[in-house]
């Protein structure tokens, strides 16, 4: 992850983790306490995700995606996912970046540690239809769509 993905990781509210099942069937789950480690190192809270750690003990293979809505732009990160429990030696380490997110209020119960393999943007389709798009354009016209203002 270069620094530009970093910036918008910092940036993202949440992020969507992909996992799948035993079955094979997929799973999509909103995460809002989300960091980075390394250049190759993504840190996602465990607060309540009984499915997505579930599905990661029976297929690593997991994808994370975060967009910024305004800009209508971000990134996919493919890799595969470990939990970290309290007993891990990597587990204070990493719970500490993600508490500079997030106070105790938020029970963290294990963190998902992934080691990204991929990085793709995600781009509204704005952007390739018409090259003369701006970001600052697609900001405006979500901001009219949405019908939300800047503070």
């Amino acid at each position: 992850m270069d620094q530009q993905v970093k910036l918008a990781i910092e940036k993202s509210v949440l992020c969507w983790l992909a996992t799948v099942d035993s079955d094979g069937m997929p799973n999509v789950s909103p995460k809002e306490i989300f960091t980075y480690a390394a250049d190759d190192t993504l840190l996602i809270a465990h607060i309540a995700s009984p499915q997505s750690v579930a599905n990661i003990r029976h297929h690593a293979q997991v994808c994370v995606s975060f967009v910024d809505v305004f800009e209508q732009r971000g990134y996919k990160l493919k890799g595969t996912a470990q939990l970290v429990q309290q007993d891990d030696s990597r587990y204070a380490g990493y719970l500490q970046r993600l508490r500079q997110l997030a106070d105790e209020r938020f029970p963290i119960q294990a963190i998902i540690v992934i080691s990204v393999t991929s990085v793709q943007p995600v781009v509204a389709p704005s952007y390739w239809l018409f090259a003369d798009t701006t970001v600052e354009q697609q900001v405006d016209n979500a901001l009219r769509t949405y019908k939300v203002s800047r503070p």
